[in-house]
């Protein structure tokens, strides 16, 4: 399967066939934060918002093992580059969210393609090319798609 398609297609589709009732299965966002919340990664992966990585190159190296591998993410996996509690929404519905998350993921596509080489910090898992970004945001997209119950 081609992960950018996936992030590209098939997972905004996805998100718009979760019910806005449906209950997380785990962790503290609803369906709403969470898509604002992947709309943020994929900023980070874009360059938008920067976040320098503060994790000992030892750390990092195994963090980005991780990341390449099928391994999926632990339910709850902490962020300490979030609060404790959810941010509230910015945008006015999902759909507007997905909305949003769409042309985050095409502006993130552009940048790299008319960036050769471009390498952007992830606070966690280091410096990463375009096909590092799409591992870890295709890794991110299926944890958020179970904590909301959809199997891939």
């Amino acid at each position: 399967m081609n992960k950018l398609h996936f992030l590209m297609e098939e997972f905004p589709v996805m998100l718009r066939a979760i019910p806005e009732t449906e209950e997380a299965k785990f962790g503290k966002m609803n369906l709403h934060q969470m898509i604002e919340h992947m709309a943020w990664a994929v900023k980070i992966a874009s360059g938008k918002i920067e976040f320098p990585c503060k994790l000992a190159p030892e750390v990092v190296s195994k963090m980005h093992s991780f990341m390449m591998s099928d391994k999926p993410f632990r339910d709850n996996t902490p962020n300490n580059n979030l609060p404790s509690e959810p941010v509230p929404v910015i945008t006015d519905t999902v759909n507007v969210a997905i909305h949003q998350l769409q042309s985050e993921l095409v502006f993130f596509k552009e940048r790299y393609e008319n960036e050769e080489g471009l390498q952007i910090v992830n606070p966690f898992f280091g410096i990463l090319n375009f096909k590092e970004q799409i591992q870890l945001l295709h890794k991110h997209a299926h944890h958020h798609l179970r904590q909301f119950g959809v199997t891939v």
